[in-house]
């Protein structure tokens, strides 16, 4: 048995259709902070790629937070994507050792003034994906916003949690993907007026790694009114982020591994950047808790004290999220025998409720499984996380995409995918893993981006029917599934079986 390891995340993404330009005229040129920059006017929008929102963190740079851009003479040429950050090899997409790459994109609708402006973080586990992949035209045009989309350092480079990197510094070691992050949200703050967006109305929005990235957000002071809203997706804000000793031994270990010890730091900042992102295996390279402003608790911690940036939250993930990770076939027999290592004296109770029998494959009874409870993807913990902003007293609206039918970023031969991880992101992002969706499909995609865009609008998601309520109980998450009756409430707490995991966990 094997998991897809979830730094694949993500890389095998096509690189979006892009239309035919339209005459340029000088709606192509805006004037940012540190200069002018000349964008592309196509058919139904205006594209500016390839913006630098941060000093590329190079040299002495390397593992500091990120410093503004430096200005420029003349006009910035804006219709080329900026540099992927450095990252290993994947699945469609081969290894990148640069470390220019601190760049941002925008997509605008052809005209408008104070529109709501979403801020897309991209996902990969932080260790993989590129700002490139994703098409921003629908939700600008469809949902008349202005839509940015940002890099961040990624890996060893963006998270690595070294204690010597701290000397002098008011931060926490490991989350210079974090501040990277921030930059951007300042980068907007200041130039997004520029560009007709409402520097007032931003929402924060992203998926799988940019999901707990999100959630780290909302709970860190430092972020404290660079954004309105924020939109989670599959990954449960209710999940454990690393802890500061955790990953500073993790650091210490791997700066040994590749040879630095004594004055590592200054060994590691003169390694090539190749040798670096190929020793990184750190497997969760998420967010680091601890005493600082950046992220001083976890943030399930803060949520439940009242301690986080307080602001309407939309939370979900999909109705197979694990699918996408349980590669190799099972058997029946060493499903049982990863139940009763995993689960020791619940394991009957674990088999009797999930027995592989009722399953067309025992990869689909585990997936299942790790899909309901115990994951960061898990919908309990979506339920949980869910429950934590409830009580904090700020809106919250929870959702799950249940096509089953949807585009799989992975096609796995033999194998439903079904509503697996990801599956929702060729909804809001046209042709994100190639090809198109069809009719009830493409139905489904508008609904989304009308609940997307409506909530980064006003903070209800309430431009489509039927209506998407507060989350208050379990019966109040809004599933997304193609079809007449295909958006509707549903329990997912009872069809992921949550209070039998709660049964188990209380009475260990």
């Amino acid at each position: 048995m094997r998991l897809i390891p979830a730094a694949a995340i993500l890389l095998s993404m096509i690189m979006p259709t892009t239309p035919a330009v339209a005459d340029q005229g000088s709606a192509a040129l805006v004037r940012t902070d540190k200069g002018v920059v000349k964008g592309e006017i196509l058919r139904d929008h205006r594209a500016f790629r390839g913006i630098p929102y941060a000093e590329p963190p190079v040299g002495e740079l390397r593992w500091k937070p990120p410093r503004p851009a430096k200005p420029w003479a003349g006009v910035r040429d804006a219709t080329a994507y900026g540099g992927q950050c450095a990252q290993p090899a994947g699945y469609g997409s081969q290894a990148s050792y640069g470390e220019d790459c601190l760049y941002l994109n925008v997509s605008t609708p052809p005209r408008g003034r104070k529109l709501p402006v979403m801020v897309w973080v991209h996902g990969g586990n932080n260790t993989t994906g590129d700002s490139a992949s994703y098409d921003l035209s629908k939700l600008a045009v469809q949902g008349d916003v202005v839509v940015v989309s940002v890099n961040y350092r990624l890996g060893v480079l963006g998270w690595l949690a070294h204690p010597g990197l701290e000397a002098g510094e008011r931060y926490q070691a490991g989350n210079y993907g974090l501040l990277d992050q921030q930059a951007a949200l300042r980068w907007v703050r200041r130039n997004i007026t520029a560009f007709g967006g409402d520097p007032g109305n931003v929402t924060l929005f992203g998926e799988s790694a940019g999901s707990a990235d999100i959630c780290a957000q909302l709970a860190s002071p430092a972020a404290a009114g660079l954004f309105h809203k924020a939109i989670a997706q599959s990954y449960s804000c209710a999940y454990p982020t690393r802890t500061q000793s955790a990953a500073e031994a993790s650091a210490v270990s791997f700066a040994q591994t590749v040879g630095c010890t004594g004055d590592a730091v200054s060994c590691l900042r003169a390694l090539p950047v190749k040798t670096l992102v190929e020793a990184f295996k750190e497997p969760n390279p998420y967010a680091v808790a601890g005493g600082d402003g950046v992220l001083p608790a976890q943030p399930y911690e803060a949520f439940a004290g009242g301690r986080f940036n307080r602001m309407p939250v939309m939370h979900g993930n999909t109705l197979d999220e694990m699918r996408l990770f349980v590669s190799d076939p099972i058997t029946a027999a060493e499903y049982e025998a990863y139940v009763r290592r995993t689960y020791g004296p619940n394991a009957d109770a674990v088999l009797a409720r999930y027995p592989a029998a009722n399953y067309a494959d025992p990869r689909i009874a585990l997936a299942t499984l790790l899909t309901d409870f115990g994951t960061p993807l898990a919908t309990c913990g979506h339920q949980d996380a869910l429950g934590l902003f409830a009580r904090a007293g700020v809106p919250a609206y929870g959702y799950q995409f249940a096509d089953r039918t949807a585009p799989p970023l992975i096609d796995i031969p033999g194998y439903e995918e079904g509503a697996a991880h990801a599956a929702e992101l060729p909804y809001l992002f046209p042709r994100l893993f190639g090809g198109e969706l069809n009719a009830e499909q493409a139905r489904l995609s508008d609904a989304m981006v009308g609940y997307w865009t409506s909530f980064a609008r006003n903070g209800r998601p309430a431009a489509q029917a039927p209506r998407w309520p507060l989350f208050r109980s379990s019966g109040d998450v809004l599933s997304l599934a193609p079809g007449p009756d295909g958006i509707q409430l549903a329990d997912t707490a009872a069809r992921s079986n949550c209070a039998f995991w709660k049964s188990l966990t209380t009475s260990e």
